[in-house]
């Protein structure tokens, strides 16, 4: 995925150095680190999980084996605005994945991924407790429910301007 280059600044080097130092040598420690470091970055790409397997002295495959068994931590950049469509059972059975499809289509990504300008990013979500207005499209934290494929250009075209 070439549209993910990693874009770190010195400012979050120095940020993640801060954050390892203040807890290495504790039980535990990986993560809250990985906590501070997806806060830090947005997402925990390839060179920040090597960055603290080489400053903890640890196996680079246990700071991605962490990263990418609990599922708050992300290795992928998440876009200003974050898309979340719903494929719960009852948004599926009322044809949430043509929702899904209409919104990857419009932005030419997949789900799971953010666009190369880092405007949106795409991801599915199991249920958001909306069943009564399904399908169910979250942008940001706006909810847009019993949506058809037709409406999601519309709905995004309001977000490319900001």
């Amino acid at each position: 995925m070439s549209q993910n280059l990693f874009e770190g600044t010195a400012e979050q080097a120095q940020k993640l150095t801060d954050c390892i130092n203040a807890h290495r040598g504790e039980a535990g420690a990986l993560m809250p680190i990985l906590h501070e470091a997806q806060s830090i970055y947005g997402y925990l790409p390839a060179e920040v999980q090597t960055v603290i397997a080489e400053e903890l002295n640890i196996p680079l495959a246990e700071v991605y084996g962490v990263a990418t068994f609990y599922s708050q931590f992300t290795l992928n950049p998440k876009g200003k605005h974050k898309i979340s469509v719903c494929l719960g059972t009852a948004c599926y059975v009322k044809g949430s994945d043509k929702i899904l499809e209409a919104v990857e289509k419009e932005l030419r990504i997949g789900c799971g991924e953010c666009t190369p300008d880092r405007k949106f990013s795409i991801d599915s979500c199991r249920c958001v407790g909306a069943c009564g207005l399904a399908p169910v499209m979250i942008v940001d934290d706006e909810v847009y429910g019993k949506l058809t494929p037709a409406e999601v250009t519309e709905i995004l075209n309001g977000y490319i301007s900001d």
